[in-house]
């Protein structure tokens, strides 16, 4: 992917890392298996790398900054003005780098799965939650299905 803008420790890349990617629709109890993962990440101390953006996601987000664990967010659009207050203590502390892939001021649908792949490329294993047979993820899947696990209610 070229034109890449980055903000914060770019040594990240060079981290075992783990994409975090969940559908829109997911039920409350893989939610909950959702946040355990997380929590078990940043306990470990793992690198997580996601876009961030649904809502899940985002708590996910919320969960891994709570520690010290590295992260590493992928936006579908361009980089931010002005950074996410709680984002700013994990920038100066060299735990999180940011990196836009495309130039538009709001994601879509295709900017959106571009960036997926993105993330699942930097990726050493993938963590998928919320998927079925008509998610757009079904192509992540497709594509490197021996790198992906799944979070689900069973």
């Amino acid at each position: 992917m070229s034109d890449l803008k980055y903000l914060g420790n770019k040594d990240l890349l060079k981290l075992p890392k783990t994409a975090f990617l969940a559908s829109n629709t997911i039920s409350s109890e893989t939610v909950l298996r959702c946040y355990d993962w997380a929590t078990e990440m940043r306990n470990q101390g793992r690198c997580v790398v996601s876009g961030f953006s649904s809502k899940l996601e985002k708590d996910v987000l919320h969960f891994l900054l709570k520690g010290k664990c590295s992260v590493i967010v992928v936006l579908a659009r361009r980089m931010y003005v002005k950074i996410p207050k709680e984002w700013q203590g994990a920038i100066n502390e060299g735990r999180m780098l940011v990196i836009a892939t495309s130039q538009v001021v709001r994601q879509s649908r295709q900017t959106s799965t571009k960036r997926n792949q993105y993330v699942a490329e930097l990726s050493e294993t993938i963590c998928l939650a919320g998927v079925n047979e008509r998610s757009a993820l079904q192509l992540i899947i497709n594509e490197c299905p021996e790198r992906c696990f799944f979070i689900t209610a069973n």
